[in-house]
């Protein structure tokens, strides 16, 4: 694979999609620089499109509506190839949402414990979903609704603390995606 962003625009998105706090951010940066791919987070381009941040969106319009919003930005291409694509942790947990993303480019799933990820966004003041009294508990709840959906939208790896191993995990099975598609004679 090159790092030819030129060459690059022409390889299927690569969706990096799981729990908050998971990493999908930090990974997808550092896979598109190796890639030469552009990076899109859900959440940013989502907050650019609205003039709000999300949990002002959450707040005046409640998550449906926010949801709504997701779906509608993998619908609209983003473009449709040549990206590293982070997504929101709630993206893929509505009906029909699994089977879109993998539709639109090679899915991978990051998982970390309750524990972890309790540590990564407790300190943060933008996670709606966490911001209660007692986070690991709605973390864990969370997580058991969530889970049948992220096993359903990707190939599942373990996110554990050392990001360069699950960047390099990440790539190696973007590559070999990559191969299994032109091997199909798939894009």
């Amino acid at each position: 694979m090159t790092r030819n962003p030129k060459r690059a625009a022409s390889y299927p998105n690569l969706y990096l999609l799981g729990f908050m706090g998971t990493g999908k951010s930090s990974v997808g940066r550092r896979i598109a620089a190796r890639l030469g791919m552009k990076f899109l987070d859900s959440d940013a381009e989502i907050e650019k499109s609205a003039g709000m941040e999300i949990k002002d969106i959450f707040a005046k319009f409640g998550e449906e509506k926010f949801r709504e919003m997701e779906r509608k930005f993998i619908e609209s291409g983003h473009p449709d190839s040549g990206c590293v694509v982070s997504c929101g942790g709630g993206l893929c947990c509505r009906d029909g949402m699994p089977e879109l993303v993998r539709g639109r480019g090679v899915c991978v799933v990051l998982f970390s414990t309750p524990e972890e990820i309790c540590e990564r966004v407790s300190k943060s003041d933008k996670r709606p979903l966490v911001n209660v009294e007692n986070p690991i508990i709605r973390i864990r709840e969370l997580l058991a609704l969530r889970t049948p959906y992220y096993m359903r939208s990707g190939i599942a790896i373990a996110a554990d603390k050392n990001i360069k191993s699950t960047v390099e995990h990440v790539e190696r099975i973007y590559r070999a995606c990559l191969r299994r598609r032109r091997a199909r004679g798939q894009q």
